[in-house]
């Protein structure tokens, strides 16, 4: 863990941020309004919680830019007073008011795209009723569908570990913080694209993964440590990369530079950003390569056989270490992966990871253990039951809903949903 230690702090440093950043910290709605590509100043943003009640309001800067805290991660509704809009300016998909929810120590950015008003005399559509509810239910089902992608990528690579090793590892979600704190380093203090960031972090994600068997768990695997030992120092070794996190990246939420404010495509009743559409698009077909690589190659093979049965493979010539280390390579570079996205869709804190590690367990149970479609499909099934719970239970407890789905399912169907059942005895 020393050399873990070491390579943290020369990356952190080398990239020039350390622990005395001061940044807004806490909950925090926030956005730029910007009209043909210029700031939008003097606009009234009002705040409001689930029940109506006025959280704060803001009124956009010179720059454009404008923030709420908010008193706690929940469901709140913001709406822009289209009365202070310039004169000619109007919100181009007609919804003036949103409802958003806001992750606990994030900073969640709201969009409202701005344009030139309809001409005079130019009929207003009335809007349908019940569509706003519509509206609503649609809106979650993407988010679900698009935070369920996110933790599939997390998920795929912690059920590989355990496929191959046996290793139920609390540290993965650290893996997770570890890919966004090197795509916001690059990014950020780096000043590179984004996407050369978020690329720079699964190749880091994918080393830090090779270093931790090679110098730590393979290590422990040549001492004969039991897997239930091997999971306890897992534990300790979560919380001492989360604190060194902590340490030098700071408490506070973060965003990345680019893509902070991106108008929506309108696709009818919700609008969608394009880095949204982007990220679903490069985690599908991410998640469906490495999927067909572990059934189609020779590589993926000889994983299976290592998942099956590691004494048979190393009488069959196969290397089991090598293909360990190949396992925690790819799981690690999933997992940055995974983080940068994440910190794209909420922002970037220390324990980002640890936050979303519950939700990655059971959407590996849920799926079936060591199974890699399973994950994909335990996932989404999460992250939709995270999102449509808020329905009628209150946001806060929206993960008290996905881990409901998961017990019903399990008492159920106890090998996961594509699990294969065991014969014990």
């Amino acid at each position: 863990m020393i050399i873990f230690t070491a390579v943290l702090g020369f990356l952190f440093t080398s990239l020039g941020l350390g622990a005395t950043s001061a940044l807004a910290e806490g909950e925090t709605l926030q956005g730029t309004l910007v009209n043909a590509g210029q700031p939008v100043a003097g606009v009234v943003i009002k705040v409001a919680d689930e029940g109506g009640s006025s959280v704060g309001e803001a009124t956009s800067k010179a720059d454009g830019k404008w923030s709420v805290p908010v008193p706690g991660a929940g469901t709140y509704k913001v709406d822009l007073d289209t009365a202070t809009l310039p004169q000619g300016v109007t919100v181009t998909t007609g919804r003036s008011s949103l409802t958003l929810s806001v992750f606990e120590g994030a900073a969640r950015n709201v969009l409202f795209p701005l344009g030139s008003a309809a001409a005079p005399g130019a009929e207003e559509q009335e809007e349908a009723p019940g569509s706003s509810n519509l509206s609503r239910v649609l809106d979650l089902v993407y988010t679900g569908i698009h935070f369920g992608l996110i933790i599939a990528l997390a998920a795929l690579g912690l059920s590989l570990i355990f496929g191959t090793m046996g290793l139920t590892n609390f540290a993965h979600g650290e893996l997770v913080t570890f890919g966004a704190l090197m795509a916001f380093l690059f990014n950020v203090s780096a000043n590179l694209p984004l996407w050369l960031s978020v690329v720079a972090a699964v190749v880091l994600g994918g080393l830090f993964g090779w270093l931790q068997d090679r110098f730590f768990w393979g290590w422990l695997r040549g001492r004969r440590t039991g897997l239930i030992g091997m999971m306890i120092i897992s534990i300790g070794a979560a919380l001492m990369l989360r604190y060194l996190f902590l340490y030098f990246f700071g408490g506070q939420t973060r965003q990345y530079a680019d893509y902070v404010a991106q108008p929506g495509i309108d696709l009818g009743l919700i609008a969608v950003a394009p880095k949204n559409l982007i990220m679903d698009a490069v985690a599908i077909v991410v998640l469906i390569v490495v999927s067909l690589a572990l059934v189609k190659t020779r590589l993926g093979k000889a994983t299976r056989a290592v998942s099956t049965n590691p004494s048979l493979a190393a009488a069959s010539g196969i290397n089991v270490d090598a293909i360990i280390r190949l396992v925690w390579m790819i799981g690690g570079a999933l997992a940055a992966l995974s983080g940068a996205m994440l910190g794209i869709f909420q922002g970037v804190n220390y324990q980002m990871g640890f936050q979303i590690l519950l939700l990655v367990f059971a959407a590996v149970t849920l799926g079936g253990l060591g199974t890699a479609f399973g994950a994909l499909l335990g996932s989404l099934v999460i992250g939709l039951a995270t999102q449509l719970s808020t329905l009628i239970i209150p946001s806060e407890l929206k993960n008290v809903g996905a881990l409901a789905v998961l017990i019903v399912i399990i008492l159920v169907r106890p090998q996961g949903i594509l699990g294969r059942r065991e014969r014990i005895g």
